[in-house]
């Protein structure tokens, strides 16, 4: 590869809160509804704003684009007063860390996100654990972006001014797989979520692996 673009979802591809995400959502959600948040949505593989939008139905609430504002203005500052809680509470997935520093030696190589977190959450998620320094932020795509995960793949490759074709999106959910198929990306999936391989596979994705261990292994499929 000579020119190339790898794509990362965040939750379960390369960190894990392991719950304090959820609390920091409904901290947010109580700041902005003056509910406390009984019930989530199901976040599998879905962004902030739908799963805002459908936590609020869940609780007899019609919301809008004021109120996803307002809500994402409270997550954001909750991320940023509680990075210490994130970082104590979560981790980098094992193998993330080794995958992603062995890219950024690839000449010619851009890594970027694409995930459902707004994008002041996923900075503070890839900091807490020291990430964010192997990604071009800028050119990735989130949460506040687009409800359709296939819609923000679209974004990142339009703000890469990159084509499809030399693309690869790594994620952990049959949402992001579909995502990436839709707009042409290979995909390649990892079992790290709540989704089997078998799973997986079944969505469509070109490789499937069970975590991202083995350095060499996930860099050279990558780099295919």
């Amino acid at each position: 590869m000579t020119k190339g673009l790898v794509l990362w979802d965040i939750d379960h591809t390369l960190v894990d809160t392991r719950g304090i995400g959820r609390s920091l959502f409904a901290e947010a959600f109580r700041e902005v509804t003056g509910r406390a948040m009984e019930r989530q949505a199901r976040p599998d593989g879905a962004t902030d704003r739908a799963i805002f939008r459908e936590t609020a139905q869940l609780h007899g609430l019609a919301t809008g684009h004021e109120e996803f504002g307002a809500f994402a203005a409270a997550l954001a500052e909750a991320h940023h007063r509680r990075a210490a809680e994130v970082r104590a509470a979560g981790r980098a997935l094992p193998g993330a860390g080794a995958v992603l520093s062995a890219l950024a030696r690839v000449a010619n190589l851009r890594q970027s996100v694409v995930t459902g977190n707004i994008r002041p959450t996923a900075a503070v998620k890839l900091a807490a654990f020291g990430l964010d320094r192997h990604l071009d932020l800028a050119i990735g795509a989130y949460g506040e972006d687009d409800e359709d995960r296939a819609e923000l793949v679209a974004h990142a490759l339009r703000r890469a001014m990159h084509g499809a074709a030399d693309a690869v999106l790594v994620g952990d959910t049959p949402a992001d797989v579909q995502a990436g198929l839709r707009q042409g990306v290979r995909v390649v999936a990892v079992a790290t979520g709540r989704s089997s391989e078998q799973e997986l596979r079944s969505a469509g994705a070109d490789a499937v692996l069970p975590d991202l261990t083995g350095t060499q292994q996930v860099v050279s499929l990558l780099l295919l």
